[in-house]
């Protein structure tokens, strides 16, 4: 049954999105993911069905039903209604390029992912505060000690930007599982640590947790997540937002890794000359 709120709880003209986030707080924690993922695919809210979206937030369709009665909707196709008010307001990205779509209507599916990731890396760009952005470069080359922790699907990029950042000569570590190594690291974090948690969708128990010990021992924070309402970004000093609809069984991870190549090159750019010498020793070891 619905709760107390209601749909004419929505001021007129309020959109969907902040409508959520609103009542965030309120919501269980199952139905905090379904409330994560419409937030940052609104697309998909809105043209999808509750089991096909229940599937891409990793939850079940029942759920989904119970999230829109939790926000006061009678079920899920109000709420989609509410998304697709919402989505046409929005300004057409739909992956087009300069000169138009990148391909036909009649798109295959591997051109329906490139479109989508083309659409991911847009709306990255579109939502990244150029202030934000250089405060998090700015904390990177401050750090004396960097520690990337990245789970399961993020440990790949976790390594990834510990390489980018080792060309750089910055002391960078990763924290990717529970070996007595990785704890380790985790058990050294102080004040002059920064840490930079990878996050896709809800966050792996392992980040939250070393994010809140990181706050505990005074630790510089960062996140970099899909998720706009995610619980981490409140235990965090910085954080950074990626975009990752794909009509793929998997998230998109371009997003992600536009964002952490462009961090490195941002600490690079602020003194090439230096870090030229550094990458030239680092390829003649």
């Amino acid at each position: 049954m619905p709760n107390s709120s209601s749909t004419t709880d929505r001021a007129p003209g309020r959109s969907l999105s902040g409508f959520i986030a609103d009542q965030i707080e309120q919501l269980s924690r199952s139905q905090r993911d379904v409330a994560q993922y419409i937030v940052d695919h609104l697309d998909e809210a809105a043209f999808s069905t509750a089991e096909e979206l229940a599937r891409r937030a990793n939850t079940s369709s029942s759920t989904v039903v119970r999230f829109s009665q939790a926000l006061g909707f009678e079920g899920f196709p109000e709420l989609q209604a509410a998304a697709r008010e919402e989505y046409r307001r929005r300004p057409s990205e739909g992956g087009e390029g300069p000169t138009g779509p990148l391909f036909d209507l009649d798109q295959s599916a591997a051109e329906e992912v490139i479109t989508a990731d083309h659409a991911d890396i847009a709306e990255t760009a579109l939502k990244l505060d150029r202030n934000q952005f250089q405060a998090a470069v700015q904390a990177i080359a401050n750090a004396d000690r960097v520690v990337v922790v990245g789970v399961d699907q993020m440990a790949f990029f976790a390594s990834y930007m510990r390489h980018l950042l080792l060309l750089l000569d910055l002391r960078a570590e990763i924290v990717a599982g529970t070996s007595k190594e990785a704890l380790g690291r985790i058990a050294r974090i102080d004040g002059d640590t920064l840490v930079i948690a990878l996050s896709a969708g809800r966050a792996h128990p392992l980040v939250t947790r070393t994010l809140k010990l990181s706050r505990h021992r005074g630790a510089s924070t960062m996140a970099i997540t899909d998720a706009t309402l995610s619980d981490i970004g409140k235990l965090v000093d910085h954080k950074l937002w990626w975009s990752s609809s794909s009509p793929a069984y998997v998230r998109s991870h371009v997003g992600l890794l536009s964002l952490i190549q462009s961090l490195a090159h941002g600490v690079y750019s602020k003194d090439a000359a230096t870090f030229d010498d550094r990458i030239k020793a680092y390829r003649l070891k």
